[in-house]
């Protein structure tokens, strides 16, 4: 699966219309950085690495947890276990940051989930952090994450979700998908 996720990955990113020049710009970076690296879904190869995050939407709005370490709030997501794919490592970070029964809401023929945007940023411990972005539905259960995930997360609607977002990039990323899903910004 290796070269074969690596090569499906990529044409994703190649593919990606970004929303913004951050986006663009981030894009170009990824590719760069993505292309040097041995493993690029390792965390444990190198510093620079591949995770995956989901953009948790349903009738309620938009999810968003004040992360731990950054007391800022965002999106669930983490790194990408060994022998998982980018869209199915947000997913299970999704689950369980939220405790919801996230799904993705449209797959292509080989099921692999829309990519909704690119963010190249610091990590903890000095890591890089090429970060995936995959919008699934959450249904309108209240979260409900288990001991040991940030206990602070909720359903916001899409304009208190841009203004409450800790990351001028995710703001810019939800203002957009409120603009093209929701029709508030």
């Amino acid at each position: 699966m290796g070269s074969t996720l690596r090569e499906r990955v990529r044409r994703s990113v190649v593919e990606r219309v970004p929303i913004d020049t951050a986006e663009q710009e981030c894009i170009t970076q990824f590719l760069e950085l993505f292309d040097g690296l041995a493993d690029p879904f390792d965390q444990t190869a190198d510093p620079v690495h591949v995770t995956g995050s989901a953009i948790v939407t349903g009738p309620r709005g938009v999810v968003l947890l004040r992360h731990k370490r950054l007391g800022m709030w965002l999106q669930p997501g983490g790194h990408v276990d060994p022998g998982e794919t980018p869209w199915a490592g947000a997913l299970r970070e999704a689950r369980e940051e939220t405790g919801l029964e996230v799904v993705f809401p449209t797959v292509d023929d080989e099921g692999v989930a829309s990519l909704v945007h690119v963010d190249v940023h610091p990590g903890g411990r000095g890591h890089t952090h090429l970060d995936l972005r995959y919008l699934v539905d959450g249904g309108d259960a209240d979260p409900s994450p288990p001991e040991g995930e940030s206990q602070e997360i909720a359903w916001f609607d899409w304009s208190a979700a841009v203004e409450r977002a800790g990351d001028e990039r995710l703001s810019a990323l939800l203002a957009n998908l409120a603009g093209g899903t929701a029709g508030a910004a």
